[in-house]
């Protein structure tokens, strides 16, 4: 219940921004946010991360749709059953459906966030939650899953079971 929550508050969260964003900033434009650091610029992204796949539109719906479907079961079978894991499973959930909201309603990616001190591509929310979920779900099976969730590895030739 507890990531179900999580979930739907980072959607809303993702939407919210997007709407005001529609609603305040002209397309193409930009307003000053974080000075030096941070502009919000209002695109519209046809594409996926760095506008990669731009004229697929309806594949990268498809995909997100897939995508969410298998991310909400490995949040409720629990795939992950430590808080941690489940919290980067819930985040890269909700970055895809925040994504595939505007990809079925609007045909592309409404993004606004445009660092300022070095070239990137302009991103949202959702894509946040993409890369922090990413990120911390990596870290989590390399490093901590065999030790929190695995099963017991099996004895060496000659070793007793412990």
């Amino acid at each position: 219940m507890l990531y179900a929550v999580l979930v739907a508050l980072l959607v809303a969260l993702d939407q919210l921004v997007k709407c005001l964003v529609v609603q305040n900033i002209p397309l193409g434009e930009h307003v000053p946010f974080l000075p030096y650091l941070l502009d919000l610029t209002y695109v519209q992204n046809t594409g996926a991360a760095f506008s990669l796949f731009s004229q697929h539109t309806w594949l990268l719906t498809l995909l997100s749709l897939v995508m969410s479907v298998i991310l909400a079961a490995a949040v409720w079978k629990p795939f992950f059953r430590r808080p941690f894991g489940r919290t980067a499973l819930a985040l890269l959930l909700a970055g895809a459906v925040g994504n595939l909201i505007d990809r079925a309603f609007h045909g592309y990616v409404v993004d606004m966030f445009h660092v300022l001190f070095m070239e990137f591509a302009v991103f949202n929310v959702a894509d946040i939650c993409v890369v922090v979920g990413g990120f911390a779900a990596a870290a989590y099976y390399l490093f901590f899953y065999d030790k929190l969730e695995g099963k017991p590895k099996a004895p060496k030739e000659g070793e007793e079971a412990p």
